[in-house]
């Protein structure tokens, strides 16, 4: 098997296996089969200009089921994070799931690791290695809202 593609924007593989990043260009959906990845999630909008161009079909093209879940990155709800619980438990692994940066995935991930048992502190620290909008004041409020809320 091939190893993980590091070089992709903020990339991170999780304790339970799923590998998370920012964005993914043209050449990434092969990358990603390489290394066993079955399913894609994508958390951000496709009017962002850093967007990847017809991502549904190049992850079809490269054998990789794919999900969308548009998040405003201003906008963000409990109902996103529930969409992720649900798109995660519907498509057998591995997956990778991105965004642009890996905020909205990592902040996403703080939440459902904290709903699994993972004690906060360990939780917050695995968010921490790419964003902490906890922390950041230049973070929207909604995050920090939303977090907080869930925590």
């Amino acid at each position: 098997m091939a190893a993980d593609p590091e070089d992709i924007r903020n990339w991170q593989r999780r304790p339970d296996g799923i590998t998370t990043s920012g964005k993914l260009e043209a050449c990434d959906p092969g990358r990603l089969a390489a290394i066993g990845v079955r399913h894609v999630v994508n958390l951000a909008l496709d009017e962002h200009p850093e967007a990847l161009a017809e991502e549904a079909a190049l992850m079809t093209a490269a054998g990789i089921a794919y999900t969308h879940i548009p998040v405003p990155f201003d906008a963000p709800t409990g109902e996103h994070v529930a969409a992720l619980a649900a798109a995660l438990g519907e498509h057998p692994g591995p997956t990778h799931v991105h965004c642009i940066m890996n905020w909205r995935v990592t902040a996403f991930f703080y939440l459902l690791d904290i709903a699994a048992g993972v004690p906060e502190p360990e939780a917050r620290s695995r968010m921490a290695m790419v964003w902490n909008p906890l922390e950041d004041e230049r973070a929207p409020e909604a995050w920090r809202a939303l977090l907080k809320g869930g925590a």
